[in-house]
């Protein structure tokens, strides 16, 4: 991952910002978050989750979503913040929902 091209297709793709294991926790996560400051929790929560979950499939010979090209300190950062702004979305969504209610 030397290349700058390849570092922000990695970064930005499946393996990065759009991994889906990071993006679903962080859903959940944001569902149960209470306050909005528990929102970069859900995503910090979510990136670690979804790092050991690649990290079991890449041991056990599963090979991870979004392959495992970064490297997990590259692509920690990318998961943090896409998990984090999919928490902030669904517990907006949340809120809204409670208050029509």
């Amino acid at each position: 991952m030397t290349d700058p091209a390849h570092a922000y297709t990695v970064l930005l793709g499946l393996a990065g910002i759009l991994n889906p294991i990071a993006l679903l926790t962080g859903a959940v996560l944001g569902w149960y978050a209470d306050q909005k400051r528990k929102i970069v929790i859900a995503g910090f929560a979510a990136a670690v989750a979804s790092l050991v979950i690649d990290a079991v499939m890449n041991l056990s010979g599963i090979t991870p979503i979004g392959g495992y090209e970064g490297g997990a300190l590259a692509v920690f950062p990318a998961r943090w913040i896409g998990a984090s702004l999919v928490a902030l979305v669904v517990f907006a969504l949340r809120r809204q929902l409670i208050r029509k209610s």
